[in-house]
């Protein structure tokens, strides 16, 4: 486990969540301070907005949830200790406290949104949308479920989310950024310049004898640090994963084809058809509208009539699968294309459904989609081999047996690696080649200790158990040991002395009117060229500290950097500086307006969410936010 700031920041994890945060969390809310604001009040509320509460327990369950949710998007839990050191107590707390107050405002002006529009944005997220490309209510409710959410409790967050960004769209709409910044970045980053430079490499540095053995070991004695031997981990690890157990499962024809007729009409393309419905508060009022359809009044003119925008009735062209209320389904699918239904009482009241267009569902063969099946059903049934032998694992596990007693008793495969140090690599310096792309079990390693019982790590849909078998502490080597590698990095810096004397004197001379091509000649080099690129282009053969100096250096003037490793420096001179004008047209330019205009908006939204807590008075009780996060314990 990562124990502190220090520690947390400085692996793939910490790196991983401090970059991400922002992505999880509403970018303009992360800007706040909100020490100001703590007030203490009873411990049956954490905070206060308006009239709006939030209770010690919803707070609770929303950071729990988050710190769930970056758990699983990261590969593994993140305990208390590891989520205040990230900041993430108060960033949730921000979010929490501002969105409450857009609610509290929302309530205020008396913004609302139908249900069918809410169900309408619900049915067009393709998080939820199955193999088909329709929505998929299986899927649906799997999703939400590992979000922790039942389905009334995510519908009514969508409905604040929408109302929520009414009024951020509202605030925000017609911001623009300057054309005078859009104009200035443009040209900074589309500027060209052009160089021509010499390299200088160890021929141009003459001659170095070998060091004497009091050399050597001076030099060695003032870095010694830089040959020191890294702490060493013998580690173990068993991988539980659908892919792993999938190689190993085949799945015969017969029973493909038993899957495929139970799943025919979700594998092919379902009838679809185009759905309006138009709901009512009670039996009375549907039906005398129903009469009044049919004495020749449209549908649509009836939902202007009631106010109602097209999209307040419009389900879209949908299957039957797709629609959430089975009676609404019943209905529409019931109907032929042109009618309007009787009355029907559905889940969310009593509703009129009209049907427009209808396209024919496509029936599959089995020899179409035979590979989808199996790989489908391969997949199914590893993840149910995961979860069983996850279970086993923790018994074997719970039981005393380390990793590799635990993997032999149930069958499957160990990885021992004997020494690796934290970058991933063996003693003799070569990557680690028996560890999966995207596992990180070495870092977890070198966060654990010998004889500690880890939890696993969650990778590929699966699971990752492993134990620190033993640790080679790191250590001062002797200079016999080292020798060689002592010897080849003084005449690094050898070489590199010398360069760097003759590039000083190169450049002296050509300031005072010498050629550059004359003293490469001198030199026995020859002139190279790079032109027309950009500061964020990489040049092949050109290192990007050269690229990075000419973009400091005026037209015509002379510069000086090093080159590829130690052994290389490079004189250069610009010989062109190009700024084109900004086409605010180009899809780049586009590109840039959007980012600064997403920039501009989360400041706006800052400044007036700010505004309204103020105005309606926003307080935090601290001691009850300390105990939700954990700062007591």
């Amino acid at each position: 486990m990562l124990r502190g700031m220090r520690k947390a920041s400085s692996n793939w994890l910490g790196k991983t969540i401090m970059a991400a945060v922002m992505g999880v969390l509403i970018v303009s809310f992360g800007i706040w301070g909100i020490a100001d604001i703590f007030k203490g009040f009873g411990q049956s509320s954490l905070a206060k907005i308006g009239r709006t509460e939030i209770t010690t327990e919803q707070f609770r369950q929303i950071y729990t949830d988050r710190l769930q949710q970056l758990g699983r998007q990261f590969g593994r839990p993140l305990t208390m200790d590891q989520a205040r050191a990230f900041g993430l107590d108060r960033q949730v707390l921000q979010q929490t406290v501002a969105e409450a107050a857009l609610d509290e405002q929302a309530r205020r002006i008396g913004l609302g949104q139908s249900e069918a529009e809410t169900m309408r944005t619900i049915y067009n997220d393709p998080n939820f949308k199955g193999l088909n490309g329709q929505f998929d209510p299986a899927r649906f409710q799997s999703v939400i479920r590992q979000f922790g959410y039942s389905e009334q409790r995510y519908r009514a967050e969508q409905r604040r989310v929408a109302l929520r960004r009414q009024i951020t769209g509202t605030i925000s709409a017609g911001l623009e950024p300057p054309k005078a910044l859009i104009d200035a970045l443009t040209r900074f980053q589309n500027e060209q310049r052009s160089i021509e430079y010499v390299k200088l490499d160890a021929a141009q540095a003459g001659t170095i004898d070998p060091p004497s053995p009091e050399t050597l070991a001076a030099y060695f004695d003032d870095h010694k640090t830089q040959f020191r031997a890294p702490e060493y981990r013998k580690l173990s690890f068993v991988l539980i994963t659908p892919d792993e157990i999938g190689r190993s499962t085949d799945i015969s024809d017969e029973d493909a084809k038993k899957i495929f007729e139970q799943r025919r009409d979700r594998l092919g393309t379902p009838e679809k058809r185009e759905v309006s419905q138009m709901v009512f508060a009670n039996s009375e009022e549907a039906l005398s509208a129903r009469g009044r359809i049919a004495a020749g009044m449209s549908f649509d003119d009836l939902a202007k009539e009631r106010n109602l925008k097209l999209s307040d009735v419009d389900l879209g062209m949908i299957a039957k699968s797709a629609i959430i209320d089975p009676a609404i389904a019943e209905a529409a699918f019931s109907l032929p294309s042109g009618e309007v239904s009787q009355p029907v009482s559905g889940r969310f009241g009593v509703a009129l459904v009209k049907i427009g267009k209808i396209e024919p569902g496509v029936t599959p063969t089995y020899e179409s989609l035979a590979a989808q099946v199996k790989k489908e059903v391969a997949t199914e049934r590893a993840r149910a081999r995961v979860a069983e032998l996850q279970n086993k694992m923790e018994d074997e596990r719970g039981g005393g047996a380390n990793v590799v007693e635990a993997a032999q008793k149930l069958g499957l495969t160990a990885v021992t690696i004997d020494a690796v140090d934290r970058s991933g690599r063996l003693p003799a310096g070569q990557p680690v080649t028996t560890i999966p792309r995207g596992l990180d079990v070495v870092s977890q390693a070198f966060s654990s200790d010998v004889g500690v019982d880890n939890d696993p790590i969650q990778f590929n849909g699966g699971y990752v158990w492993y134990d620190v078998l033993g640790i080679t502490p790191s250590r001062e080597r002797s200079l016999d040991e080292v020798k060689d590698q002592v010897e080849a990095k003084w005449r690094e810096d050898q070489i590199a002395s010398r360069l760097r004397v003759k590039a000083t004197e190169m450049v002296g001379k050509i300031e005072h009117g010498g050629k550059l091509a004359d003293e490469a000649a001198a030199m026995g080099s020859k002139v190279e060229a790079a032109a027309g690129f950009r500061r964020d282009v990489s040049l092949p053969g050109v290192p990007a500290a050269a690229t990075a100096a000419a973009f400091r250096t005026a037209k015509d003037g002379v510069g000086q950097t090093s080159g590829a490793g130690g052994s290389e420096w490079i004189v250069f001179r610009v010989t062109d500086v190009t700024v084109p004008s900004a086409d605010m047209a180009a899809g780049e330019v586009k590109k840039m307006k959007e980012t600064l205009q997403r920039g501009l908006t989360d400041e706006q939204v800052a400044q007036y969410v700010t505004k309204i807590e103020s105005e309606i008075g926003t307080s935090v009780n601290q001691a009850a936010f300390a105990q939700v996060t954990g700062a007591n314990n």
